[in-house]
């Protein structure tokens, strides 16, 4: 048999493999059942790439943690392990490593054994195309290829980061003897552009690479050294006092890297990139500092890696220095003015100075991070100014800060007005999501709702799972928590506002974005209630422009009163003549006045305000309570004076109204005048000035908004024709009882007025669609009240003449009798 003993110096470890499918266990120890072992194995990598038969017989070594007594495995069977703390086994001695395996079916005897060896499962490793894998990362990972500029300049401050850590930590490199290289030199990002040359280069001074690290960091995909960085620390401060550990940790909040694929993005405008560093803890061989190193790749699968001489190892300082020879097709970012724009951008709140050709770019601060009471007033409007490039002043500012359920410091901004209603355009979202003070998606609509879009300002959350290119957040559930904890600030910022300062939240912000809290309550069904307590109206017992909010409203009204009540129309003035409005000013009730179509949407959304319903005074058989007793001993007393009987049947129908039998009738007539029109036709006791109005009929406002989206040409033919309508009539009215006394007279002057009658019902409903519909009918109705005047002025001559003529035989008669 072939035998191979490998020793592994590090683990301290003896193995030896044999061709061979027997199993052999030798040695194996008592161990606990139902232990679950994590093989994770990085040694012999190639001894036995070749051996398809090949077995670890035996494996011993004594640890502090526990004792590694044996394992054996051939290709078809698992490792067997009795460990309790090593888990360094080699990668390749079998297909099972990185699984987790059992004990159990392991023992010293032999028919156990023999079961385990004769299995037939067979697990196999993913292979991976470097090459490929590169070329999906260079080019398939990022949506906007300017991008590379952010991870390479978040790579830098991430070196500087980690430097400033461990001076701060009085760090003396890995002998423990080592200071830092030139000390001297401040913690900064420079950028160089190169026009003549086609290369743009960024330099840090931080931590550098050396040559292991270069292999392990830069050539290793997806393997990202600020994320070992940060394990590294926090593994180091296991064993120390929190208080240490807390600060320590918190010191290093400013690492931003973690996936370890942000520096193929370089290769994304660049056919090659170089990286030249010296490392901030340079070991020293005989006196001799080591050189720095160059890391060069044209990122097509390999890479090379050598030594700097001569006036390029002078001239590399402490730090890295990555160098990008840009391709033909992306020249443009190696001129100063786009580089300088594309900084701005995503990395202008970096913690440390950035100098494009020796200028400083990232001038202004991350106030969203610092505590608010350190902060003035102009602090706050000079970066408003910055974040939503404009030139007023903000109406107001939140800058909130929590720890749960998320880490979050977010900074808000309400401008003093917005420009939707200028016509010009929804607008976009206005808070832009950082993470670490870096920029990963500028106007987010995932962030906040979209009802407040009018809101400028910034979200920083290291919490947030970020997507592999960190364009956007990962876990949409823990954005969905994000965004109900903002919307849950902002709008406890805004009840705030109206509780302490009423004049400033109802004459400034509700003037300025009601709109904004209306839509809210028709989409946001989690904040309605919230939302609904923000909202102002004016009502039929306020005067003309004062506002009062439903809360007030509420406050108002009579213990009895179960329902709120609105009425929708154009203005103040066409809502004090509605008659609809006539039962509730006689029944001393307050009724809500909507001015906007979007009012009645809201209204319909809400459906409730303290348990109390909103209803619509449109509607019929509303209970007005007392006030009903009042309109039933009316007409009992109506009924009662009609049965006395000794007045003239038409005298008594136009001055005292038509009787139940007559009001009957005419509802009858009136319904089979128009039929297509009227479904139904009662009397009501709701008006006192108004002949007739329709109820329970569709929204005005929304029949209007409907229209206006039509987009099909009907060839003439109305789209939407108007349904059958339920018309309640006024049986006290003049007009009414005067038609009813003319309706077998004159039929058609009749008809003509019931149709009339109808359309101004239209009208006060806001669903007449088209007023041109009623010219014909009006200039009739005209005409005959223009003759009728005429017939009785020409009745009135006539009548006048014949008294003139009796007069005069009567005087002539008196003269001839004279003596």
């Amino acid at each position: 048999l072939k035998t191979i003993i490998y020793y592994n110096r590090r683990t301290n470890c003896t193995m030896t493999f044999r061709s061979t499918r027997r199993l052999i266990l030798r040695g194996l120890r008592a161990y606990p059942k139902s232990r679950m072992i994590r093989i994770q194995s990085r040694f012999l990598s190639s001894v036995i790439s070749s051996n398809e038969n090949c077995m670890l017989s035996s494996c011993t070594k004594t640890i502090p943690n526990g004792n590694i007594v044996s394992w054996s495995s051939t290709i078809n069977s698992p490792y067997v392990g009795v460990s309790n703390g090593a888990t360094n086994l080699p990668s390749r001695l079998a297909i099972h490593s990185n699984s987790y395996f059992s004990t159990d079916s392991f023992s010293s005897n032999s028919n156990n054994i023999n079961n385990t060896s004769s299995s037939t499962k067979e697990s196999l490793e993913f292979q991976a195309e470097t090459r490929q894998l590169l070329d999906i990362v260079t080019h398939s990972l990022y949506t906007d290829k300017e991008v590379f500029l952010r991870e390479l300049v978040s790579n830098a401050s991430d070196a500087l980061e980690k430097l400033r850590h461990l001076q701060a930590a009085n760090h003396k490199g890995t002998d423990g003897e080592t200071d830092i290289t030139d000390p001297e030199i401040p913690l900064e990002i420079r950028l160089e552009t190169d026009e003549t040359n086609n290369t743009l280069t960024i330099t840090d001074t931080g931590i550098g690479l050396t040559r292991e690290e270069m292999v392990s960091n830069l050539g290793t995909i997806a393997r990202s050294g600020s994320k070992a960085f940060m394990n590294e620390l926090a593994t180091l401060k296991e064993d120390s006092d929190d208080d240490d550990k807390n600060s320590d940790l918190a010191s290093s909040t400013g690492i931003i890297g973690k996936f370890g694929v942000g520096f193929y993005s370089a290769f994304m405008v660049a056919d090659k990139v170089e990286v030249r560093s010296k490392t901030a803890y340079q070991k020293t061989k005989g006196g001799t500092t080591d050189h720095p190193l160059q890391w060069s790749s044209s990122g097509i699968g390999s890479y090379d890696i050598e030594k700097l001489d001569g006036d390029d190892s002078s001239s590399q300082s402490r730090g890295a220095s990555v160098i990008l020879h840009l391709r033909d097709d992306h020249k443009e970012y190696a001129k100063e003015t786009r580089v300088e724009e594309i900084l701005k951008k995503y990395s202008n709140f970096v913690n440390f100075p950035i100098l494009l050709n020796g200028k400083r770019v990232n001038t202004l601060k991350a106030i969203w991070a610092d505590d608010p009471s350190t902060l003035s007033k102009e602090t706050y409007s000079e970066f408003y100014k910055y974040i939503a490039n404009a030139s007023d002043e903000p109406m107001d500012t939140l800058h909130y800060r929590a720890d749960a359920p998320l880490e979050i410091k977010a900074l808000f901004y309400i401008p003093s007005f917005h420009t939707e209603k200028y016509g010009m355009g929804r607008m976009d979202p206005g808070v832009s999501l950082y993470s670490r003070k870096v920029l990963i998606e500028p106007k987010s609509p995932h962030i906040l709702p979209e009802w407040m879009r009018f809101i400028r300002g910034v979200v920083d959350s290291e919490d947030l799972p970020l997507s592999i290119s960190r364009e956007k957040a990962q876990d949409s559930a823990l954005i969905g928590k994000l965004r109900r904890a903002l919307t849950r600030k902002f709008i406890n910022h805004l009840t705030t506002m109206a509780r302490k300062n009423v004049e400033k939240f109802r004459d400034e912000f509700y003037k300025e974005y009601s709109f904004f809290l209306k839509e809210g309550i028709c989409h946001d069904y989690e904040f309605q209630q919230p939302l609904s307590k923000l909202l102002y109206y004016e009502t039929n017992k306020t005067i003309n422009g004062q506002l009062c909010s439903l809360e007030e409203y509420v406050s108002r009204c009579k213990p009895e009163q179960k329902e709120i009540y609105y009425l929708c129309a154009p203005s103040r003035e066409l809502a004090l003549q509605s008659p609809y409005l006539e039962a509730f000013d006689k029944a001393g009730r307050e009724v809500i006045f909507l001015y906007s179509a979007v009012d009645e949407f809201v209204m319909i959304n809400l459906d409730k305000f303290q348990d109390r319903s909103l209803i619509s005074a449109e509607k019929s058989n509303i209970d007005l309570g007392e006030d009903d007793k009042d309109q039933k001993d009316d007409a009992e007393d109506k009924e009662k004076d009609t049965k006395d009987g000794e007045k003239d049947v038409d005298k008594s129908s136009t001055s005292s109204g038509l009787s139940d039998k007559e009001a009957t009738d005419f509802c009858a007539w009136f319904q089979m005048t128009i039929p297509t029109k009227v479904s139904s036709c009662k009397t009501t006791n709701r008006l006192s000035s108004s002949p007739a109005v329709i109820t329970d009929n569709e929204s005005g406002a929304t029949r209007r908004m409907m229209r206006m989206l039509e987009t099909v040409d009907t060839g003439g033919v109305q789209a939407m024709p108007l349904p059958p309508q339920q018309v309640e009539i006024n049986p006290n009215h003049p007009i009414i009882a005067g038609i009813n006394a003319i309706r077998d007279k004159d039929p058609e002057l009749a008809k003509v007025c019931a149709e009339q009658i109808y359309d101004n019902c239209l009208v006060a409903a806001g669903l007449l669609d088209d007023g041109r519909s009623m010219l014909g009918r009006l200039n009739d109705l005209l005409l005959c009240v223009v003759k009728g005047a005429e017939s009785q002025a020409n009745s009135s001559s006539v009548d006048k003449e014949s008294v003139a003529d009796h007069d005069n035989v009567s005087m002539n008669n008196d003269k001839e009798n004279k003596p």
